[in-house]
């Protein structure tokens, strides 16, 4: 027997280690509730058009002096936003827009490369459990169509517009959230299979699957709010304009228009699709509950209800930014409890 063939012989045989794995999907997770946060300061701050080119690598580097920031500000000056709204702005008041955008970015950035390296790492190690190598690879797609999406947005508002396309804008943000949920529930699924190697992945029922739509349809109502700036409309509730639908209100052809376009109309509708929404939330932890389940349930109950009071504090404040910021990180937390919920109860129903 040769001496390489003896080394390897004595080398302990690679190791699924799921555990380890998910706790790393958990951090990556984070880092995207992060970056979600981000996001929503970048909105409300207007900072988002500030950067002007995409250039996934050398845009890491910021300006480093006097010439590159004046740079960077004359690009700005090109775009209607600045010709429109901002003309006149210091070169100060353009690095305070720029410097959220350029944050939100670099951390779109780092999330890829702390998802990308250790999976890179766990597959050369055989280290990933059998069957889950296509789904890490579909969430690290995931990640890069967002960053894409974050890019197609931002060029919705740098010819013709002075903002960035609400619709685009849903699109970017719900696709955050997906992914949030889709590591959450694989990083559960990875730390069930540690606990029983016969474990399979939980199955999304029929209550979860509809209470998780309707999450999303209400989420996609909030980003129509937030990018049309509906939100400022009214800063009133339950009424609008003393009415519980507003007078002389201009509707849009075709109807369904409204729904998308309309800012009165979708705020209107966030505002009540709301209740249902939480009511099918709460019927899903309450499912759970009966199930013997009790983290999840209390997260679900409790982000459910700091996120109702935060999206009321948001209208009767005018969109307060730090009000306006903790709705959406809410949110976000929102989504990652109802998918740890839904999971719950797959597991315990499978």
């Amino acid at each position: 027997m040769s001496l390489s063939t003896t080394v390897a012989a004595s080398r302990p045989a690679a190791q699924p280690q799921p555990a380890r794995i998910a706790r790393w999907l958990l951090v990556v997770a984070l880092m995207v509730f992060t970056m979600v946060v981000v996001g929503g300061i970048t909105r409300l701050t207007e900072s988002g058009l500030s950067i002007t080119e995409w250039k996934p690598v050398t845009g890491a580097i910021p300006p480093l002096n006097e010439a590159q920031w004046m740079a960077e500000f004359e690009k700005y000056q090109q775009i209607p936003e600045y010709q429109q709204i901002n003309r006149g702005m210091s070169l100060e008041a353009f690095k305070h827009i720029f410097f959220w955008e350029y944050v939100h970015r670099l951390l779109g950035r780092l999330i890829g490369l702390a998802f990308a390296l250790p999976l890179l790492w766990f597959w050369v190690r055989k280290q990933i459990p059998a069957g889950y190598l296509p789904r890490l690879l579909a969430l690290l797609a995931l990640g890069g169509l967002q960053g894409a999406i974050g890019w197609w947005m931002v060029t919705s508002g740098l010819t013709h517009r002075t903002d960035v396309s609400h619709v685009r804008l849903a699109i970017h943000l719900l696709t955050a959230l997906f992914t949030l949920g889709g590591l959450v529930w694989t990083a559960l699924d990875l730390f069930d299979l540690q606990r029983n190697p016969a474990a399979r992945p939980a199955r999304l029922t029929g209550l979860a699957a509809a209470a998780l739509l309707i999450l999303f349809l209400q989420l996609l109502l909030g980003a129509f709010t937030a990018g049309l700036d509906a939100g400022y409309a009214f800063a009133e509730w339950p009424t609008m304009g003393g009415r519980f639908f507003p007078e002389g209100v201009a509707f849009l052809e075709p109807a369904w228009r409204n729904l998308v376009d309309n800012p009165i109309v979708v705020q209107f509708v966030h505002r009540w699709f709301a209740w249902l929404t939480a009511a099918v939330l709460l019927a899903l932890a309450w499912k759970a509950h009966n199930l013997g389940v009790k983290g999840p349930v209390h997260a679900i109950a409790t982000f459910l209800f700091l996120q109702i009071g935060l999206g009321i504090a948001t209208l009767l404040t005018g969109v307060d930014i730090y009000v306006a910021v903790a709705h959406q990180a809410i949110g976000a937390l929102l989504v990652a409890s109802a998918a740890w919920t839904a999971h719950r109860v797959g597991a315990r129903q499978g």
